[in-house]
């Protein structure tokens, strides 16, 4: 009896796994510009995480592949005068076996804020939840082996302007520590701290520190 029920098991096992191997999930989106949203003909290129394993390109505005099982891929669109970009999807993401991804491209000339970056309050501990944005920077920069960044470290204006100052400089070096554990040269990767001096937004609210606590990239070279 129970060796039946061990048999049947492993069995449900094998066929839920051999359908989730078989199941087809289709990746898809645009790449626009990210002040206007329009579209954008960019070179896009896509692969599976991190190996690197099947892969495929794109030269157009739009993109569109299959994927199964359940390995992530990394899309990268680069375009001329744009700082290039990659974004992770990963397959336990898809709604009714379809994954949207839009892809946002800035102008070299501007600065990217990395909106998930989080650090620890006045700390320059980086949490778990940032990983996935750094990891999608890391895989860029090895798409583009040519650009160079520079990371901009800002703080609120609350408190000591030295405080800040170095707390800012801390949060970028570990952010270069970050990418260069994962494989990018430091040289690379350049790095300036702000403190509070450049502020988004003056208002004297929670929300407008919260602004104004970033950490940015500007394309140095690509």
């Amino acid at each position: 009896m129970l060796r039946n029920f061990i048999c049947t098991f492993v069995l449900l096992l094998f066929i839920k796994n051999l359908h989730s191997q078989n199941t087809e999930i289709i990746v898809q989106g645009k790449v626009k510009k990210a002040i206007s949203g329009k579209g954008i003909a960019a070179k896009i290129n896509y692969k599976s995480y991190p190996t690197g394993s099947l892969s495929g390109s794109f030269n157009d505005s739009t993109y569109s592949f299959s994927i199964f099982g359940s390995s992530k891929y990394q899309v990268t669109a680069s375009a001329i005068g744009y700082i290039p970009r990659t974004v992770i999807v990963d397959p336990k993401e898809s709604n009714n076996n379809s994954i949207v991804q839009d892809i946002e491209l800035t102008p070299t000339n501007k600065t990217v804020r990395l909106n998930h970056l989080i650090f620890d309050m006045g700390k320059a501990v980086i949490k778990p939840g940032s990983f996935t944005e750094l990891d999608e920077l890391v895989a860029m920069m090895k798409s583009n082996t040519k650009v160079e960044i520079q990371l901009e470290g800002h703080t609120d204006n609350q408190g000591s302007a030295d405080a800040n100052l170095k707390l800012s400089q801390d949060r970028v070096d570990a952010v270069k520590k970050y990418l260069s554990s994962k494989g990018i040269a430091k040289d690379r990767i350049a790095t300036k701290a702000f403190g509070g001096t450049q502020p988004l937004s003056t208002e004297k609210t929670e929300e407008a520190r919260a602004l104004n606590r970033r950490v940015e990239l500007r394309v140095l070279k690509d």
